[in-house]
């Protein structure tokens, strides 16, 4: 279908984000949905017109403005402007406006410190600290949060950060949790299992179930889980108790 350039109309735009494109010397929009994109970027949704409000390529979405046939052809290599609104969506650079921004950037920095706040404690009362006392801490050591590091990332720099400086006294927390399987699978691992165990707390049989419980840092969890999963088939179960006790360097 061929477009055409209207320079002299005006196009209002309600409840929708812009996506931007550079080509060459030439930008190139198109408009969609709030909140939709990412849901397209991250296979959630598959449907483009969910996502895409005008199925139009824009030189200026302000202006109303659209990308003539020529501009697709020489800029895109084609004059399907489905084809052409699908690597804008797909590459393009999303816009947001400033008070958006702000609420996504608060919206990390909060979810920054939620994270810290379940991983680390207090030792002398094995009690975790209230986000916003760790977020006056972070401001004396100079911790600056960022606005494109994903939160998990900034979260466990952060603890590193905290654990140096020592300005309250913190550490990691362990946590507690049980591995049940079938006795002949797990006694063929439990070895393997409870050297990544910091602390073995109990070893319990019942039945042809075995359950081992303990205390384990909370960056070997996932290797406990992929070892349970291979040995037992699985068939086996770990399950975390807890997420309270202090960490041992």
């Amino acid at each position: 279908m061929a477009v055409i350039s209207q320079p002299g109309s005006s196009v209002k735009f309600t409840n929708i984000s812009q996506i931007r494109m550079k080509k060459g010397d030439k930008r190139f929009e198109i408009v969609c949905y709030r909140n939709k994109v990412q849901d397209w970027r991250n296979g959630i949704e598959k449907d483009i017109d969910e996502v895409v409000q005008v199925p139009q390529v824009f030189i200026n979405v302000g202006k109303g403005e659209l990308a003539g046939a020529q501009d697709l052809q020489k800029y895109f290599g084609t004059t399907d402007v489905e084809k052409a609104v699908l690597e804008i969506l797909n590459k393009g650079e999303l816009q947001v406006g400033g008070k958006e921004r702000q609420q996504q950037q608060e919206q990390l920095h909060q979810a920054v410190l939620q994270i810290i706040a379940t991983k680390v404690i207090n030792p002398k009362n094995g009690r975790p600290y209230p986000a916003s006392l760790l977020e006056k801490v972070l401001d004396r050591i100079d911790f600056r949060f960022s606005a494109t590091k994903p939160a998990k990332v900034q979260a466990l720099e952060a603890i590193k950060l905290l654990l140096e400086a020592q300005l309250i006294p913190i550490v990691r927390a362990r946590m507690r949790i049980r591995v049940t399987d079938d006795a002949n699978s797990l006694n063929a691992y439990s070895e393997d299992l409870k050297e990544k165990m910091s602390v073995v707390e109990s070893e319990n049989t019942e039945g042809s179930s075995i359950e081992i419980s303990g205390l384990i840092n909370p960056s070997d969890f996932r290797d406990i889980d992929q070892l349970v999963h291979e040995k037992s088939n699985g068939e086996g179960l770990v399950e975390v108790l807890s997420v309270t006790e202090e960490a041992q360097e």
